[in-house]
């Protein structure tokens, strides 16, 4: 997720801050023309000038813009008047508009085009940006109206939109440390600033090796790997001048199918080192050190405010509630996945022995082997399947399957009418198929290149809000697809495409929000999963196999007895999948509820598995050193276990949509969908919000149900 500033302030960017002084005075000549500031202009009233903006423009925006909305605040802190929800929280709730248009290209800077000479300048802003941020959160006179306006609706409610943002900011501000005296908030402020040089750092670092560790192949060392693989490994090894060879670079969507398909067993170890070896490999860019600080500083940040431990003090405000909820689910889960690891590695190990293979399974077998397994045990060949996942029609399927239960229409707007920040940027104007009302627009990154971090992601340029005059909201999916060689297709997995589904999810959840106030985007981070995971079991639809998922040569729908295997084999590798994603979170909590004087992240991290009984044949999905989630930023430290919470949910709501009379495209069940699940954002208590739509809260035998696990009734 993109580093924001939720204007309302309900959330702060703990990587965030603002120091104007002497020496930053001679960055105001460079602030007169500087596009990052200005408002945007144009079309669908006005977009980011993305084709103008230069990484020399960032610094001076950013110290600008930071200090008018420091005056905007200021103003609204030392209003005479009594303080009530109309001249405290609505002037907050509607300043910083300038700074949201400059974190919007800092963003993209960071995330999508990065280059060492923004790094550069990223190292200098994040603690002033952290300090800026301390400004506002430890505003004495500002929290003082903030408590009166929320104090007097305790005793006389509000109206539920404005009840439900005084309540969130003044959560958010309590939650950082704005009942502290002085001494503790000038600490609490300090370490908000060294933790956003960290998060920076760790970030870098990633980034860094991702970059550094490229395997190079010859002709030769081919074996095994698809022909759209070898001409998207040539077309990258091209790129980075090495023409004639082929490029396996370090990121999950190059290093994944090569493990899958390479016959090389010493490249696919080789392959699995770099890619988990990420901030590990004990030289400048190693994390290790960086963790161990981090964990210290966030435990004697929350100590401060009276809490035990750092998950004790985040998730007060999630779905969860408390460390030990979040642990009995994955408890609950754990035992069977780590007993259908078995099971697979069982499999495997007889493939293996079949083909004349002596070895153990190791790591850098497991999905090769796997791969073997599904094609004996279910006849399914994930290359086969990939014939009909083009991206193209793929992302028609997303039109679809948006139109059906949204009414929503995508039509592409002409090249060059919309600025895009690289040539592979593409956009559509999305509008009511009845109404003809404009919604917004759609952005799409979809490749892989330098600079970009890995992974998978969507994010906002603009949200709605009817307070800021219901624009039209600006949504983007970026992805890491391999770009293909010039007229070849870009075929992708069953896994890819339900991550495309799943990030699509995400932008409408931005492109169908209804509220009053922006603070009311906010998302709750176990809760804000829920419907991009649901919007990924729209794939499997009869409708939208039957009319998307077409060979990309012949346009032949693809056959019914093929379809039935891949939901026939639904369930398979769930050992692997849901062991190293669960290793991940119950890592997550267990960094956050333990004393950090006692961990060296190394040992502590193969300890705490070795206890949990992790199968040595699967790592975590993200090992500590790289676990950007959790040590690059805050949104998903103590909360990587949301993923699983959320999918309870959704397997519970895909019940609901199976059970019903018109199945996934039920009108009646769309309709909840959007008014309960979409629309609302963060305006309605995430869990009165489910029981509106479902008549009660999730069960997590659905769960269990999906996954192929055995189900108790204890669990109901």
């Amino acid at each position: 997720m993109k580093s924001k500033l939720i204007k309302g302030l309900g959330i702060f960017v703990i990587a965030t801050g603002l120091q104007v002084n002497a020496q930053d005075q001679n960055q105001d000549q460079k602030t007169m023309d500087n596009i990052l500031l200005e408002e945007w202009d144009g079309p669908y009233s006005g977009v980011p000038e993305f084709e103008k903006m230069k990484v020399e423009m960032v610094k001076p925006a950013m110290l600008k813009a930071m200090e008018n909305h420091l005056k905007e605040i200021d103003k609204i802190a030392n209003n005479p008047e009594p303080a009530t929800f109309e001249n405290t929280i609505k002037p907050m709730e509607d300043s910083g508009d300038q700074l949201g248009r400059v974190f919007t290209y800092y963003g993209i800077f960071s995330s999508n085009i990065s280059s060492p000479e923004f790094r550069e300048v990223q190292k200098e802003l994040s603690p002033k940006i952290s300090e800026y941020s301390s400004k506002i959160s430890q505003n004495k006179k500002l929290f003082e109206r903030i408590k009166t306006v929320y104090k007097a609706s305790e005793e006389n409610p509000l109206p539920a939109p404005e009840q439900r943002v005084i309540d969130l900011v003044y959560e958010e501000f309590a939650m950082q440390g704005a009942n502290l005296n002085e001494q503790d908030k000038k600490r609490y402020a300090e370490i908000n600033k060294e933790l956003s040089q960290l998060y920076t750092k760790f970030s870098n670092n990633v980034l860094a090796d991702e970059e550094n560790y490229v395997v190079y192949l010859d002709k030769d060392q081919l074996d095994g790997l698809p022909e759209s693989y070898v001409k998207s490994a040539a077309s990258a090894a091209e790129a980075r001048g090495k023409k004639g060879k082929y490029a396996v670079t370090n990121t999950r969507s190059s290093m994944d199918p090569f493990l899958t398909y390479s016959d090389k067993r010493d490249l696919r170890e080789k392959v699995w080192n770099n890619y988990y070896s990420r901030g590990d490999n004990n030289d400048e860019y190693d994390n290790n050190e960086i963790i161990k600080k981090i964990l210290k500083l966030r435990d004697e940040r929350v100590e401060l405010m009276g809490y035990d431990n750092f998950a004790q003090w985040r998730l007060q405000n999630r779905m969860a509630k408390n460390p030990e909820n979040a642990m009995e689910l994955m408890e609950a889960v754990w035992p069977a996945a780590l007993a259908r690891v078995e099971e697979e590695v069982e499999d495997m190990q007889a493939v293996a022995k079949s083909e004349g293979a002596n070895i153990t399974i190791k790591p850098w077998d497991y999905r090769y082997y796997a791969e073997k397994v599904r094609k004996k045990k279910y006849d399914l060949d994930s290359e086969e399947v990939k014939q009909y996942l083009e991206l193209g029609n793929l992302t028609q399927a997303l039109f679809y399957t948006a139109g059906e239960l949204f009414n929503f229409d995508f039509e592409p707007v002409e090249e060059g009418s919309v600025p895009v920040f690289h040539e592979d940027v593409k956009v559509w104007e999305v509008n009511d198929k009845d109404s003809g009302e404009l919604i917004g627009l759609w952005y799409l990154d979809p490749y892989a290149r330098q600079g970009k971090r890995s992974g998978a992601w969507a994010t906002t340029y603009r949200s709605y809000s009817e307070l800021e005059g219901a624009k039209p909201v600006l949504a983007s999916n970026n992805s890491n697809f391999i770009k293909p060689a010039p007229g070849e297709p870009v075929l992708i997995s069953w896994d890819d495409a339900e991550t495309f589904f799943h990030e699509f999810g995400h932008a409408l959840h931005f492109l169908s929000a209804d509220i009053k106030y922006p603070t009311l985007n906010s998302g709750v981070r176990d809760y804000t999963e829920f419907q991009s995971q649901l919007l990924e079991r729209w794939l499997s639809t009869d409708a939208v196999i039957n009319k998307f998922l077409k060979h990309y040569e012949t346009g032949e729908v693809i056959p019914d007895e093929l379809v039935a295997k891949i939901k026939k084999a639904s369930t398979f590798n769930q050992g692997f999948a849901t062991t190293e994603f669960l290793a991940s979170a119950l890592m997550d909590m267990k960094y956050h509820t333990t004393d950090p004087d006692k961990i060296e992240p190394r040992k502590f991290e193969k300890e705490t598995l070795d206890s949990l009984g992790m199968p040595s044949e699967i790592v975590m999905r993200h090992r500590s050193p790289h676990f950007g989630h959790i040590f690059s930023s805050e949104g998903y430290a103590t909360g990587y276990y949301g993923y699983l919470w959320a999918d309870v949910l959704t397997a519970d709501a895909a019940e609901a949509f199976a059970e019903s009379p018109g199945g996934f495209y039920d009108k009646n069940m769309a309709e909840k969908l959007v008014k309960y699940l979409f629309a609302p954002r963060n305006a309605m208590d995430p869990a009165e919000a489910y029981r509106k739509f479902r008549g009660r809260d999730a069960k997590i035998n659905a769960l269990m149900r999906d996954r192929g696990f055995p189900v108790s009734e204890e669990k109901n």
